[in-house]
């Protein structure tokens, strides 16, 4: 067997928190270390919305606890709901929102398909 020589480990634990608001915070993993994949764990308290927002390569959202909602640019009536165990996966340009509609912690994992993390707000 072939030792993990070139293998990387990250441990949450050790990933430093980011505040993202009042009740948000976002744990990078990989990403801007010669990493292809920009990955980080994202905690949001009851409440926690994202503004609408693109980035320019699809990302990916997995629930790891907790209840998501998504939706994208004019179809606002029409949201997803996501439990744990399920992802969206969101195209390169389309913008969208997702939020805590429950009353526990959310936490989710991105992966962005990109060696950094590029959020474009709209309307800014």
């Amino acid at each position: 067997m072939r030792p993990l020589a070139d293998a990387k480990v990250v441990r949450l634990a050790e990933a430093e928190a980011v505040s993202f608001g009042p009740l948000a915070r976002y744990q990078r993993l990989t990403g801007e270390d010669g990493h292809p994949l920009f990955t980080g764990v994202q905690t949001c308290q009851p409440g926690y919305a994202t503004p609408l927002h693109w980035h320019p390569y699809v990302e990916s959202l997995f629930v790891l606890e907790g209840s998501l909602e998504a939706w994208t640019e004019g179809r606002e009536e029409t949201p997803v709901r996501l439990g744990p165990g399920d992802m969206i996966v969101l195209p390169a340009g389309t913008p969208h929102v997702f939020r805590n509609p429950g009353d526990t912690v959310l936490r989710i994992l991105g992966i962005h398909a990109s060696p950094s993390r590029i959020v474009n707000r709209v309307g800014e």
